[in-house]
């Protein structure tokens, strides 16, 4: 089913601090773009083409190191946004951006957006009340690596992803991208998976989903208390 502007922008948290003529304001300039899997949207360093709101799909969001190395900076799906920060600053984009299904996007063009900010205070305080969210999540990614050991970042991914109805959680992207985006390899990660199971804080459920058996000594882990292993 085909998705409008208004009901990709209305899932995203960025613009939930915006009056109805301020999101007005937004609805009408942005389009929609959808992409097929496996789509670089943009690459680092070009030009940026506007601030992006997933609506259906995901994508990483990922730099590239020297000797070709890739680090996944964020795993982004539905309601979730990309290049806002490059959209509103100005610049070019700071990392690359690849489809990881098919991806339908509503996309806020660059230049019509900052004459916008540039016209409107109100949308202004508007989108900054949405971007101190966005600063909540980047503290707690680094707290993650610099706090955190490998059982707590899992620990903590798996406690903040959404769980479906019947409780159960997928891990939000490949293994090898999320253990990129907590800075671990990817048999680190799986290692951590193993010994979770092992100790029956996680198990497996049908279509490669996981149960939390014991949330609250993943918590812990989270919170840096190390397991007996």
């Amino acid at each position: 089913m085909p998705m409008n502007v208004a009901d990709i922008l209305h899932g995203c948290k960025l613009f939930s601090g915006l009056d109805d003529r301020a999101f007005r304001r937004l609805a009408t300039m942005a389009v929609v773009r959808s992409y097929p899997k496996g789509k670089v949207v943009f690459r680092q360093g070009d030009p940026c083409p506007g601030a992006f709101v997933v609506g259906r799909g995901q994508v990483r969001v990922f730099t590239m190191a020297g000797g070709g190395k890739q680090h996944v900076l964020h795993l982004v799906g539905p309601g979730g946004t990309f290049a806002e920060v490059a959209a509103i600053g100005g610049f070019a984009c700071p990392a690359s951006v690849e489809t990881l299904t098919a991806t339908t996007c509503a996309v806020l063009p660059t230049d019509p957006l900052r004459r916008a900010l540039a016209e409107d205070h109100g949308l202004c305080l508007g989108l900054l009340a949405g971007l101190t969210g966005w600063v909540r999540h980047l503290v707690g990614l680094m707290e993650d690596i610099v706090l955190r050991d490998a059982a707590g970042r899992v620990a903590r991914l798996l406690l903040e992803t959404e769980p479906a109805a019947d409780g159960t959680i997928r891990l939000p992207g490949l293994k090898r991208h999320v253990a990129s985006h907590l800075n671990l390899t990817s048999e680190t990660f799986s290692r951590v998976l193993r010994r979770l199971a092992d100790d029956h804080l996680v198990g497996e459920a049908p279509k490669g989903r996981l149960h939390l058996l014991d949330r609250r000594r993943l918590a812990q882990l989270a919170k840096g208390v190390s397991p007996k292993w």
